[in-house]
């Protein structure tokens, strides 16, 4: 098995990543986290946590790549929210500690999807749940008011930042400002996208709108190639 080129192993692995993007997603984590712990720090007494460590992979997502499905606000929030409430449920119902992790994350992962909130950090939202137990169970309201308002904070940074950033957030499919349609021979439909996905039975992050304006940019340019070819 040939070995991958050194060069490219420093290949954005995001498609369409760019030094630019790179360089925004560190300047909006670095104000999104000072500021989101500024602000709960002011709002917490001492014996809460001012912010938990998976608001760090929240600031990935909704920084680095917000046009992902997975950073959309109802995702960040409601994420976080309905997990950390998983968590504290299987924290108390189960007293094996390695069972009520699989269990709390596994549950965590199947209704975030179900309310159409998934999120990645929620996994560790609910974890962290369990793992902590034994520190807030007496006083819930300790763990539950940093998750809900971090990610309350955190996103409403992110909607601020993202005006500025040249980032559409909440994320939309747009159509390109500035480029001229050329004819495209196939015009693809969403029911031939869905088709696509079907065959492939693989999920990927990206919205549907986003993939069929990719494609159809992709034939726009494909068209181009061949008339002037």
């Amino acid at each position: 098995m040939s070995k991958p080129e050194p060069s490219r192993l420093f290949i954005p692995l995001l498609a369409g990543a760019s030094l630019r993007d790179r360089m925004i997603g560190s300047i909006g984590a670095l104000m999104g986290i000072g500021l989101a712990g500024l602000i709960c720090a002011a709002m917490f007494p001492a014996s809460m946590p001012w912010i938990i460590a998976p608001i760090g992979a929240s600031a990935v997502l909704l920084f680095a790549v917000p046009s992902s499905p997975l950073a959309q606000p109802w995702s960040i929030v409601g994420g976080n929210a309905i997990s950390a409430i998983v968590g504290i449920v299987v924290a108390q119902a189960i007293s094996t500690p390695a069972l009520a992790a699989a269990l709390a994350v596994s549950t965590a992962i199947l209704v975030m999807s179900l309310l159409r909130c998934l999120h990645p950090p929620g996994g560790a939202v609910a974890l962290s749940a369990v793992l902590g137990w034994s520190t807030f169970a007496s006083h819930v309201v300790d763990f539950l008011v940093p998750v809900l308002i971090n990610s309350l904070v955190l996103v409403a940074i992110g909607m601020f930042f993202h005006r500025f950033s040249g980032h559409s957030y909440p994320h939309r499919a747009r159509p390109v400002d500035g480029k001229a349609l050329v004819p495209a021979p196939l015009g693809l439909q969403m029911a031939d996208i869905d088709a696509a996905l079907d065959d492939l039975g693989e999920t990927f992050d990206i919205s549907r709108e986003d993939l069929a304006l990719l494609l159809e940019r992709a034939e726009v340019h494909a068209a181009s190639r061949m008339g002037k070819s």
